[in-house]
């Protein structure tokens, strides 16, 4: 198992990592609409923090040499259900068919009052 490459987006001294590489699975950290090197929420509007949430993911799996062909599963948490067309309408921006695993489900009280955590196991399969 090693440490995945950091995509930029966290701030330093949290503990835990971006995520962790075992074989050719990427277990991405759940991952918020934080703004680059902040703990402060992309949340002027829900579509704002929805898009800086698919940002942070995505620059994570840049770095590690990887993009949405190499998702397989999204967990993602909402804190009200009702959200829920609203962010589906930015993750289509990022994924098309055949989309990953997916499942879902409404949270109380996630990190920094955020809207949405994602969290994200990709697969390399040079």
């Amino acid at each position: 198992m090693s440490v995945m490459k950091p995509g930029g987006h966290m701030p330093d001294g949290l503990p835990f990592s971006e995520g962790m590489r075992a074989g050719d699975l990427f277990f991405l950290s759940g991952q918020l609409g934080t703004l680059p090197g902040k703990l402060e929420l992309n949340n002027k509007t829900a579509e704002d923090e929805f898009r800086q949430v698919m940002e942070n993911v995505f620059s994570t799996l840049k770095a590690n040499g990887l993009g949405a062909k190499h998702v397989v599963k999204c967990l993602v948490m909402l804190s009200d259900m009702k959200d829920w067309p609203a962010f589906n309408n930015i993750y289509l921006e990022y994924f098309e068919p055949p989309y990953p695993a997916r499942s879902a489900f409404g949270a109380n009280g996630l990190a920094l009052n955020a809207r949405v955590e994602l969290e994200v196991i990709a697969m390399r399969s040079d």
